[in-house]
């Protein structure tokens, strides 16, 4: 997996390199040499420059530019300088290359480099800075954004007003900001530039396409489809059209090499499923009025010998319901995850239920449900998300998936980015699509966070591939189901 350090780790892991006898101004060189090589130049290039250290690989970046022929200039918003910053722009200005302070238009200009704020950037951006903002993004030029886009926060991919950047080359390791919230909307293009700098605390990892392959496992000819777990999925109702969405469930399950798979819905749906369910077995419970009652007993033969339980999505929020998902966390002892109304549910419950649960159990909110598990408002989730989730988890003994445009994995100790996924992902039946994967992928991959990694990191390939076909505007959930076996065809072998 690839590593992402938070902006305080990333500071602490910068100095202590520097301690360890790498000089900075080998550290900024590094970085400008990583920009250099990436950026696509089309002079003249403007190099945006604030102060500190963000400002002085522009300054050594121009040094770059200027001995391969390429013009450039300079522009200053502030004549503040780190100690390794002002070292590169007295050599800038020895070599002869134009420093300018004004800056009002930049639309002359082929190329223009954000170097203004760097990651420890946070808050509102000033009005002297803001206009600048403006300027660039008005410029129609090629913007670089170095280390990540002025404006945006390294941690949590939020701002007021940033950047939008080409490309952004991330400096030394990844940022949690180049990913999560609005990250995605502002970078058409994103990579990193290692310089040698070792993690000083636990970084984040980020899952990607060779990471696929280790956790699903070669698949042998000497097995059968117990190998693969018996997992069922508990859903659905008449007031909240249950039957589609489990069928979409159902079908995601299949395609992301569940063995079985054991649908549980109220009996007086099952005739509308059937049609879409071919491979999966229906299992009608009782109900009222297109509403589940609980029977512990049926419950417990439709989860008997299965690896993984879904639960909750259309199901509604009846005190039967409520009972059902209560007998789940006291009983069962495989995997249980989560969903929809099923975290609703959870929210009226004492965190004890949870805590005392023998299940392993998966919750997967997006952002309002979280805030209903957590009692945090959805701005202060926003501000902190990976704190936030990972601070939940540790308190429940939980896996948590927070979705949102990267996903946020943890189990409270470590934590696993997802940056897979579109905007036409969000849609009806999305987070139904992601609960049968990961039902399917849990029941028989041995580690649960990097089976709920792997599951979240598949539902967004399969997005995005779902996307490529239908547009953004077009697609809906049964089109990611579609794609699920070519997204796992495209990274696992």
């Amino acid at each position: 997996m690839i590593e992402v350090l938070s902006v305080d780790n990333m500071r602490k892991s910068d100095a202590a390199t520097i301690a360890g006898g790498v000089p900075g101004a080998e550290l900024m060189m590094r970085a400008a040499q990583g920009v250099y090589e990436a950026g696509d130049w089309k002079p003249p290039v403007a190099i945006v420059c604030g102060s500190g250290n963000n400002a002085g690989d522009g300054y050594a970046l121009a040094l770059l530019l200027h001995e391969a022929g390429i013009d450039c200039d300079i522009h200053l918003l502030s004549e503040r300088f780190s100690e390794d910053g002002r070292y590169y722009y007295e050599k800038c200005l020895s070599a002869g290359i134009p420093v300018m302070d004004a800056i009002s238009d930049l639309s002359t200009y082929g190329t223009v480099v954000d170097c203004i704020l760097g990651t420890g950037f946070s808050g509102p951006v000033r009005d002297d800075v803001s206009r600048v903002i403006d300027v660039i993004n008005e410029s129609g030029a090629y913007v670089v954004s170095v280390d990540i886009n002025s404006g945006l926060n390294g941690d949590t991919g939020m701002a007021d007003k940033c950047v939008i950047s080409d490309l952004t080359v991330s400096i030394g390791s990844f940022k949690p900001g180049h990913f999560l919230n609005m990250a995605k909307d502002v970078m058409r293009s994103l990579v990193n530039c290692d310089i040698g700098i070792e993690p000083a605390d636990r970084p984040y990892e980020l899952i990607d396409d060779p990471d696929i392959t280790k956790i699903l496992g070669i698949r042998k000819n000497f097995s059968n489809k117990g190998s693969y777990g018996y997992i069922a999925l508990i859903g659905g109702s008449k007031k909240y059209s249950g039957a589609i969405r489990l069928a979409y469930m159902a079908n995601a399950a299949m395609r992301s090499g569940a063995g079985v798979v054991r649908v549980g819905l109220p009996e007086s749906l099952s005739h509308d499923v059937i049609p879409h369910i071919l491979e999966s077995t229906i299992y009608p419970l009782d109900d009222r009025d297109g509403e589940l009652i609980c029977d512990e007993s049926q419950t417990d033969d439709l989860v008997r010998n299965t690896k993984t339980v879904a639960f909750g999505m259309g199901i509604g929020i009846s005190e039967d319901t409520g009972a059902i998902l209560r007998h789940l966390l006291r009983s069962y002892t495989g995997r249980l995850i989560i969903d929809a109304d099923g975290l609703t549910l959870l929210s009226r419950m004492d965190k004890d239920s949870i805590r005392t649960s023998p299940a392993t159990v998966i919750l997967t909110p997006h952002i309002k449900e979280f805030s209903r598990l957590t009692g945090m408002s959805v701005d202060e989730i926003l501000r902190a998300p990976i704190d936030m989730a990972k601070q939940y988890a540790a308190d429940t003994g939980t896996v948590v998936l927070l979705k949102g445009p990267a996903t946020v994995v943890t189990d409270g100790t470590s934590v696993i980015l997802s940056g897979t996924g579109c905007p036409g992902m969000a849609t009806a039946g999305s987070g139904d699509v992601l609960s049968g994967i990961l039902a399917a992928v849990c029941a028989y991959v041995a580690d649960p966070l990097e089976a709920v990694a792997a599951g979240a990191y598949i539902n967004g390939r399969a997005g995005e591939l779902a996307e490529e076909r239908y547009g953004a505007v077009s697609m809906v959930a049964g089109d990611t189901v579609s794609c699920i076996a070519d997204a796992i065809r495209a990274v696992a072998s």
